[in-house]
């Protein structure tokens, strides 16, 4: 039996607001676990960057052990009140860098608490076709690179795409994002194939993702920018610490000659 016109517009319409329906309710159904998995994820990139983290790594448990986190503002001052996990990095890059909420990841020593090992930042921008993030970890000197792990959006299959492999993001352990005091963050050069071991500033770059290569160059030294006086203020905690020590030290020294003296 043909169907009129009518019968099979409003079967169709009726199909696609059932199947809207079901989508909508699968949708909501997953969100928090959807949610967690994400949340997750960037565990797993945050400790990546700073140990080796594969399927047998309890993920949540080292988290929970070694990362304290904290939102700053772009003078280094930490906000009150807001979670780092909270913090939607997308939604600050689009507003004005000195109104950013900047999150931070210190991974603390297990036998002191009080010791920074490693501080992870993250970082935003724009490749060539999309937006581009990951983290930065850096050592305890603030200074030397630990490791970063890159992602992307949509770069180019084979060539932009590669920022999240191993090998591109190898290239930056070991680097400085400082010359002297002055913070000049590391620049990928363009093409590839050149040694750059003996340069602190510069690494190898992508051949035929030159644009890419400027959008993570841009992204590193936009977003330590940002962070630099946090970096600045961890750095000289450092070393009033270490001045602190040292004085420590002869003061002992002499009351135990002292006491020594008093004895004979």
């Amino acid at each position: 039996m043909r169907q009129s016109n009518l019968y099979i517009v409003l079967y169709a319409a009726a199909l696609t607001v059932v199947c809207g329906g079901l989508l909508a309710l699968a949708s909501e159904g997953l969100k928090d676990r959807q949610q967690a998995n994400i949340a997750l994820e960037q565990k797993k990139n945050i400790l990546g960057t700073v140990m080796v983290v594969d399927k047998n790594t309890n993920v949540e448990e080292e988290y929970a052990k070694k990362v304290k986190s904290f939102v700053i503002d772009s003078k280094g001052n930490v906000i009150e009140g807001v979670n780092a996990a909270d913090v939607v990095v997308l939604a600050e890059y689009k507003k004005p860098a000195d109104q950013r909420m900047l999150p931070v990841y210190e991974i603390r020593s297990e036998s002191n608490p009080d010791k920074i090992d490693f501080v992870v930042l993250p970082v935003f921008g724009f490749g060539l076709w999309d937006n581009i993030w990951g983290f930065v970890a850096l050592q305890e000197d603030m200074n030397t690179i630990q490791g970063v792990s890159f992602q992307h959006k949509a770069e180019t299959p084979g060539l932009g795409a590669r920022i999240d492999s191993k090998d591109i993001q190898d290239r930056y352990k070991g680097k400085s994002i400082y010359d002297g005091a002055t913070l000049v963050a590391v620049t990928m050069m363009k093409g590839e194939g050149v040694d750059y071991s003996d340069d602190l500033h510069k690494v190898d770059g992508m051949s035929g993702a030159t644009l890419t290569a400027k959008g993570v160059n841009t992204m590193l030294s936009g977003y330590l920018s940002l962070y630099e006086n946090y970096l600045k203020k961890v750095k000289a905690g450092s070393a009033s610490a270490k001045a602190e020590e040292a004085v420590e030290e002869p003061v002992a020294e002499e009351t135990e000659t002292e006491s020594s003296d008093e004895t004979k």
